[in-house]
């Protein structure tokens, strides 16, 4: 069963996060390799493949969260990644963060806005280069 749920948390990884999220796992092997496979077969195995909600809701709740958090931007740029891969527009990106001002205070809301700034960034210049 564990085996199982380790490929299906790393197919699911891979389609969310792509490169994105395989640093993150390669950056836990020398520290924690436990914790990366726990972290996919739990939260990529078991959570992200429930059929409830579809990876585009699953993203914007993740950038809602961490962005409230105000505490986790490495995991919020990662997850700003992720929500563009699965489909989110970045102003559904910027509107998701500015809602969180209302929950989570505007110095919150302020650092997403700054990440997201950011990711977009690294993306523009990516796409320019490559054109």
């Amino acid at each position: 069963m564990n085996n199982q749920r380790y490929e299906r948390g790393l197919a699911r990884l891979r389609e969310i996060d792509g490169e994105q999220g395989e640093r993150v796992i390669a950056a836990l092997a020398d520290i924690a390799p436990d914790f990366g496979r726990l972290v996919i077969e739990f939260a990529f195995g078991d959570i992200y493949t429930r059929p409830a909600l579809d990876l585009k809701a699953r993203e914007i709740a993740v950038v809602a969260a961490l962005t409230a958090l105000g505490t986790a931007a490495p995991q919020l740029k990662v997850h700003l990644h992720a929500a563009l891969n699965v489909g989110c527009s970045r102003a559904e990106v910027v509107e998701t963060i500015m809602q969180m001002a209302v929950y989570a205070g505007f110095p919150a809301a302020l650092n997403g806005l700054f990440a997201a700034k950011e990711v977009f960034a690294q993306l523009d210049a990516v796409q320019s280069a490559s054109a």
